[in-house]
């Protein structure tokens, strides 16, 4: 098990956008993965449960990762949710994986 903290650098906060980055990068991921935070934690495949957890600029979160490659993937979440995202316009068609590219993340293999 890794356990890492992360303090959300997004000025708007983990509001709709990020989250579906968040998560469609742990897509596939087989392993456990726990967000932890003031009010309260989930498991950061449910986009609704992490908007949920209402994370504002500066808020702070423990990240928890069990399973494979977990210090990657930890790290790899700390690095999406330490992201100061601005979306560039998104053409019609265009999906959160060109989003993802766009921020430098790089698509997890199953």
């Amino acid at each position: 098990m890794v356990e890492l903290p992360a303090t959300i650098q997004n000025s708007a906060g983990i509001h709709c956008r990020p989250s579906a980055c968040i998560v469609k990068a742990l897509s596939g991921y087989p392993g456990q993965v726990t967000v932890i935070s003031p009010a309260g934690e989930c498991d950061p495949r449910s986009i609704m449960e992490l908007i949920g957890l209402g994370l504002g600029a500066g808020s702070t979160i423990l990240i928890r990762v069990e399973g494979p490659d977990e210090e990657e993937q930890c790290a790899r979440l700390v690095e999406l949710f330490e992201t100061h995202y601005d979306f560039p316009h998104r053409n019609l068609g265009q999906d959160t994986q060109a989003i993802l590219s766009d921020l430098g993340a790089k698509p997890r293999n199953g």
